[in-house]
């Protein structure tokens, strides 16, 4: 049996201080969301923020032609949404429950007055929009300057930041994630990510177990392919 341990854990509350955190928890409105249900949708108005207590959430773009491209999986400890400084702002991204999932619900309007009053908080709601910010601009950069090889290895290497496990054999994905949702990480064709997974398989850079979990083996490899900035885990995640 090979020894194991965890990568990491990464929750991008991080850069709230506990006392500060609980004062947003105060602001919450604990909503239970069964799988497959939207929590809101593209060009819908962006007054609220959500922090994911329980389950998971896939945050998604829609292209002109019905293509999805996945912008962002919440694990159980984030907190998501759109936030910007126009009081008539839309969501540019739909987000939905990918399991049955509990969120807690903030209003822009009751946040704002606990942000007017509370500076310290304020500071650390400012550290958090950065971190959020930065995380959808490193996969635009993946995306745009490394075209789609680049970004299937960034995207395995977020994924073994998210999800990793650390064996003898290399870094085990706990997270099942279909060639399709690959794919739509990347906003390439099923087809092209099954040849490029074939490619780096035969290079034996990657391996999948018996359950078809992903089995990273040589990650300096996908990341000289992506050129690899070495940003910090809380940054390089799905």
């Amino acid at each position: 049996m090979n020894s194991s341990v965890v990568v990491n854990d990464i929750k991008n509350t991080a850069c709230f201080a506990p006392g500060n955190f609980a004062k947003l928890s105060d602001l919450m409105h604990e909503q239970h969301v069964p799988a497959g249900t939207y929590l809101f949708l593209e060009s819908e108005p962006a007054d609220k923020l959500f922090y994911l207590k329980k389950g998971s959430v896939k945050m998604t773009k829609s292209s002109e032609d019905g293509k999805q491209v996945i912008i962002g999986l919440m694990h159980e400890g984030d907190l998501f949404g759109q936030y910007d400084p126009h009081t008539d702002s839309v969501h540019a991204f739909s987000a939905h429950a990918i399991e049955n999932s509990i969120v807690g619900v903030i209003l822009r309007d009751e946040l704002e007055l606990l942000l007017w009053r509370q500076g310290d908080l304020a500071l650390d709601f400012m550290k958090w929009l950065g971190l959020a910010h930065r995380t959808t601009q490193t996969k635009f950069r993946d995306l745009l300057l490394f075209g789609k090889p680049g970004a299937l290895c960034s995207s395995l290497i977020r994924l073994c930041n998210s999800y990793g496990v650390k064996r003898d054999d290399g870094i085990w994905i706990s997270k099942k994630t279909t060639n399709t949702e690959l794919a739509e990480m990347i906003g390439a064709t099923r087809e092209s990510v099954n040849r490029m997974l074939g490619s780096l398989k035969r290079k034996n850079i990657i391996s999948f177990d018996a359950h078809h979990h992903l089995i990273v083996h040589d990650p300096d490899y996908l990341r000289n392919i992506c050129h690899c900035e070495h940003c910090p885990k809380d940054i390089c995640r799905v």
